[in-house]
Order: C-alpha cells, then sequence, then structure tokens
C-alpha cells in the first residue's frame, strides 16, 4: 500500500488472468498453484517467482521498478475487488452505512475510495480489524448468545477511542523506569503539553506514552512516536535512524477534528487512522521540471506540501482526526502545537520498531527509546531527555533478529 504510489499497475491483467478469479459480486477465488501458505512455510509458491520474473527481493536489498510496480498492480486489485464486494452488499442491503472488519479492511488507500465512489454515506472500520478483533466477537458471542444479555444499541461509536489497554500510574512509571536506572523529571500536565510542543516545533523526535494503551496495529495518541510533519526530514529521519524501517514509508497526520478541511479534501471522521485522503490543493508544491523527470523511488526526497512530511508521493494522507472528547490531552498537545506554529497536526507513527509489537509497559517505551533515536520520551507526567541517561548497552544488535516490515 505504502510502495504503491512509486510504481504502475502494469500487472494487473497478468493478477487477474492467473492468480484471482473475480465475480460480479466480489467473490473470488485464488489459485492455490501460486501460494504455499496452506501447506508450507512461505507465503508464495515458486509459481508466483515465475510469474513475476523472479524470485522476492531481499531484505535491505535495494527496491526496483519491479516491486513498485507489483505493489502498484496488487492495490488497484484489491481496490477493485473491494469497491464489487461493497457494491454487491449496497444492491443487496439498500443501507447507506457500511461496517468492515478483517485484515484488508486495514487498507486505508482502498477505504478511501470506497468512501468517494461507493454508494454508502458512512463507512466505519473495526480499529481493531485484523486477527485479534476477533477476541471482541468471541466476547459479544458468549454476552448475547450463551448469557443472554439484552441487547442495547449505542447510536455513538462504543470503542472508546480504541484505548482498552493498559494503563499506569504515576507511581506505576516511576517504579519501572527506576529499576532500569533511567533519568526524569516529574512536571505538571501542563508543563509536559507545553514542553513536547515545543520539542516538536524545534523538529525533536518525542516518545509519547499516556493512559489506555490503543487496541489495534495503529497508535492513535498514546502509545506514539511523534514528530513535526513540517520538515522534509523527518519522514527519512524517522523511518531509518528510530523505527528502521523502509524509508519509503510514509507517516500518518494526527490533526485537529475541527482543522482538518484546512489541510485534506475530507470532511468525516477517522479517529482510527483508517482513512486516506488528498492533500488540499492549495497546500500542494508545483513540482519543477526536473522533479517531473523522477521515477520509482526517486521522488522520495521531493516535498509534496507545506506538510512534507506526511504527504505521500501521491499526494495522499492517511488520517487521524483527534476530537477534545475522545482524546483531550492528546487533542491538548495538538492544540499547543497549533498555538505554536500555525500548523494544527503532527506525526503519529507507532512506538515501535520493525518486528516488535508496540510498546505496552513504561519499560517497553524506555527501552525502545534508548534503542533508538527518539530526543525525548514522555510518560505520564515524567520527561526524559536522551542526553541524560546512563549509556545503553544490549548484549546484541536485535535488529538482526527481525527483517524489514
Amino acid at each position: 500500500m505504502g510502495l504503491a504510489p512509486y510504481g504502475r499497475p502494469c500487472y494487473v491483467d497478468t493478477i487477474f488472468d492467473n492468480i484471482i478469479d473475480v465475480k460480479d459480486d466480489g467473490s473470488f477465488r485464488l489459485n492455490t498453484r501460486y501460494f504455499d501458505y496452506i501447506s508450507g512455510l512461505r507465503m508464495t509458491s515458486r509459481s508466483m517467482d515465475e510469474l513475476f520474473g523472479g524470485p522476492p527481493r531481499k531484505p535491505e536489498s535495494p527496491l526496483t521498478q519491479r516491486e513498485m510496480d507489483i505493489a502498484a498492480s496488487c492495490q488497484k486489485v484489491t481496490e477493485e475487488v473491494m469497491l464489487k464486494i461493497a457494491s454487491h452488499v449496497y444492491k443487496e442491503t439498500g443501507s447507506k452505512n457500511l461496517c468492515m472488519a478483517g485484515g484488508v479492511a486495514l487498507n486505508c488507500v482502498g477505504n478511501g475510495r470506497l468512501l468517494r465512489e461507493s454508494m454508502f454515506e458512512k463507512i466505519w472500520v473495526q480499529p481493531a480489524a485484523g486477527d485479534a478483533g476477533g477476541a471482541l466477537g468471541v466476547a459479544m458471542s458468549i454476552w448475547y448468545r450463551y448469557l443472554k444479555k439484552e441487547r442495547c444499541v449505542n447510536p455513538l461509536d462504543s470503542m472508546q477511542s480504541s484505548l482498552l489497554g493498559p494503563e499506569y500510574s504515576d507511581l506505576q512509571i516511576e517504579d519501572d523506569i527506576g529499576r532500569l536506572g533511567a533519568v526524569a523529571t516529574h512536571m505538571k500536565t501542563s508543563e509536559i503539553i507545553g514542553k513536547t510542543a515545543k520539542f516538536l516545533a524545534q523538529e525533536k523526535v518525542v516518545g509519547w506514552f499516556q493512559n489506555r494503551m490503543e487496541f489495534g496495529p495503529r497508535a492513535l495518541g498514546s502509545r506514539s512516536i511523534l514528530a513535526d510533519p513540517r520538515s522534509p526530514k523527518t519522514q527519512s529521519v524517522v523511518n531509518v535512524k528510530i523505527k528502521f524501517r523502509e524509508s519509503f514509508r510514509p507517516f500518518a497526520p494526527s490533526v485537529l477534528a475541527d482543522h482538518v478541511h484546512d489541510y485534506f479534501e475530507y470532511e468525516e471522521e477517522s479517529p482510527y487512522m483508517l482513512q486516506v485522503a488528498p492533500v488540499r490543493v492549495d497546500r500542494r508544491i508545483i513540482m519543477t521540471d526536473d522533479e517531473k523527470q523522477l521515477f520509482g523511488i526517486e521522488k522520495l526526497n521531493v516535498p509534496r506540501s507545506d506538510i512534507p512530511a506526511v504527504t505521500h508521493v501521491d499526494y495522499s494522507a492517511r488520517l487521524q482526526t483527534v476530537s477534545q472528547k475522545k482524546n483531550p490531552l492528546y487533542y491538548e498537545l495538538i492544540e499547543e502545537f497549533y498555538r505554536i506554529t500555525g500548523c494544527p497536526l503532527v506525526v503519529n507513527t507507532s512506538f515501535n520498531v520493525r518486528g516488535e509489537p508496540i510498546v505496552c509497559t513504561p519499560e517497553d517505551a524506555y527501552r525502545c527509546f534508548m534503542r533508538t533515536g527518539m530526543d525525548f520520551l514522555i510518560i505520564g507526567n515524567f520527561l526524559l531527555d536522551k542526553r541524560d541517561q546512563p549509556q545503553w548497552e544490549d548484549e546484541r544488535d536485535w535488529r538482526e533478529d527481525f527483517e524489514l516490515d
């Protein structure tokens, strides 16, 4: 999904002719000749290698145009199937509202296209749309089917901003990080907000650990790494020196809900970072003739708008809208950044590195902070400056254990 805009969808016919048979109603059948996960340990088979002219790219090796074109083609096929399924559901039900779950529902580019091109007026995606979300279904099934509880329809979103995980008091935080030798300063909430906003405005990268943890794959302002969206350096710095992942991977903006239309062609809520929207035309930077000649991954370092760190190569952004009612502390931080800079959004990426889950505990957060190039860590009401911390030593380079994701 992130690599697709760099490529051309030139393998679409190849995919439809060989790999997937799609019916008008969106139902489909995969040709298992091209997949090995059914009985083996690989996702794809040797037949897939032959179809696309060679084996998969090895981790850490340079991206070629082939990988970009395959990504663009797979993305287009995925979107076409999603649109056919949605069209069939609308014909069958006539409903203007669509709820989605399953791993493909995390494809926010496809979700954005559904919102723009399908007949549905409202689309809601379960924030833990992958396998983990099945736990909710099991719990609800037991609650209603076995315990015979009355069904109560809540007209509002009952996911509580997806903040369903554990929370830690300042006492617990102090104890956890103290055991690791961390040097921290306790501050009032207003001081934490003010200093964090100033750090971001100075192009510092901040680990942000607050309140209950998110449930699902997206960090939504509780276990996040934050940065300045106005800086052209942010995407490369955070990807390569902090997340240790592919440099092309885009970052998402967390934007104040009442300012979303100032920057994006979007009118709805997107609290779970599961919709993609175009950056407003008046925010875009017109490319020079030389820049227009760039191809593929060469486009990466060309600023596309006045918020380059969150503007993808196709002028899109994966949005999280932040409301004061649902996430007041995070809203207050972005609002203070807006007051200082005039920009009502920040870069938000999950607080983890490649191959690891999002940090859960204060100890997780401190270890991740010390292993990466983050400048500051905010845990609850504690501020940690990397320059004040004792030397961190690992017995081995943990990056050797995890391939690029």
